[in-house]
């Protein structure tokens, strides 16, 4: 059991198309011989063998496996449920040709099967180069503001210092510090763009605690904007959720500086909690609210102000299609509202599926 748990992310994926290979066809012959108990001319084998190639071709990974799916479904429907039973038998008339027509049938639907799931693989790679370039362009776009506000602070620092006031300078290296900052920011959303765009590159998700990433966001949130009161929730109990800690801590970032510089925010609450199947995360600020004409397209490039008031420095589209695709690539959804009582509503869900609760530590481990 160690070894299967230490083994690679290929070599599982590999044993468990194997197990669902041999799960469908038991599952296949299986019902063949209940249902021949019912109806001993076993007419509709045949097809059941072949549905067995189908669901095989389609929940698992390549060709290979419905290939080899088709050739023991035609042994078994020959050795176990023709006349004579239990027995290789392909000299009784008719039988050859009804053997390789089915043997045709599987092969060309497992092909077909294959080929279809591999044009739904493509298309979605499109949709993530079509996205990766629109975000770089915007990204690559937005990036020029902040440096020409750098460029002119430092110029009149440099220019004018004989007769700057302490105040003005000061204002002036603030502005400096603010735009790096936001360029820091701005380049660390054109990484996650880069790496969440490659088709090549898979999310690798470990599980994660989540409480201890809301602390680990909130602290870095309090660093920069200490004016801001951050009120945090999470279960009792620790919730393990299987995420790239990295990624997700970039989305919270994302979500609670968009309440800080849009929302014009003073007060954020960060909650997690499980929802069945799902973990749900809730920003939730105190500030403006979301326009509602902005609402349809919040997580589209190119949208530059959450509240009524614009704010044109920068564009809130990138932070927020960002954090969409990082949330996409989990398997989980994001959504945007205004609420009741004021301020907007930002929750993103991520899939608790697939836990291995054996990588859940003991707590009573040291």
């Amino acid at each position: 059991m160690q070894a299967l748990h230490k083994a690679s992310p290929k070599s599982r994926r590999i044993l468990r198309d194997w197990l669902i290979t041999a799960g469908l066809l038991s599952l296949g012959t299986l019902l063949s011989w209940l249902l021949m108990l019912v109806d001993p001319s076993g007419g509709f084998v045949s097809m059941i063998f072949v549905l067995m190639v189908t669901l095989t071709a389609r929940l698992t990974d390549g060709f290979v496996y419905g290939v080899v799916a088709s050739f023991v479904s035609v042994i078994c429907v020959n050795y176990i449920f023709t006349y004579p039973y239990w027995e290789f038998n392909f000299t009784i008339a008719g039988y050859p040709l009804t053997f390789l027509t089915m043997l045709s049938v599987s092969v060309i639907v497992s092909t077909l099967t294959t080929q279809i799931k591999r044009q739904e693989q493509l298309r979605a790679e499109g949709e993530r180069e079509a996205m990766r370039a629109n975000l770089l362009r915007a990204v690559s776009h937005d990036l020029r503001t902040p440096l020409t506000s750098i460029m002119g602070s430092v110029s009149a620092v440099l220019e004018n210092d004989a007769v700057l006031t302490p105040q003005q300078r000061t204002s002036l290296l603030r502005n400096i510090r603010s735009e790096a900052q936001w360029l820091i920011r701005m380049v660390e959303n054109l990484l996650s763009i880069t790496r969440i765009g490659d088709a090549a590159t898979r999310i690798s998700k470990e599980l994660e605690v989540a409480e201890e990433v809301l602390a680990s966001v909130a602290a870095k949130f309090q660093q920069r904007f200490p004016e801001i009161h951050l009120v945090l929730a999470a279960p009792d109990d620790p919730l393990f959720v299987p995420m790239d800690a990295i990624l997700i801590e970039q989305v919270l970032m994302n979500l609670m500086e968009n309440a800080a510089y849009h929302g014009h925010s003073t007060r954020i609450h960060l909650n997690a909690e499980r929802q069945g199947e799902w973990a749900v995360f809730t920003v939730r600020d105190n500030g403006s609210g979301i326009s509602p004409e902005l609402l349809p397209n919040i997580f589209t490039p190119g949208i530059h102000s959450q509240s009524h008031t614009s704010d044109k420095r920068r564009n809130m589209g990138i932070g927020l299609s960002v954090c969409r695709s990082i949330v996409k690539a989990h398997g989980g959804t994001i959504s945007a509202a205004n609420a009741p009582d004021g301020g907007a509503v930002f929750c993103f869900t991520l899939p608790l599926k697939n836990i291995d609760m054996e990588d859940i530590p003991d707590e009573n481990q040291g």
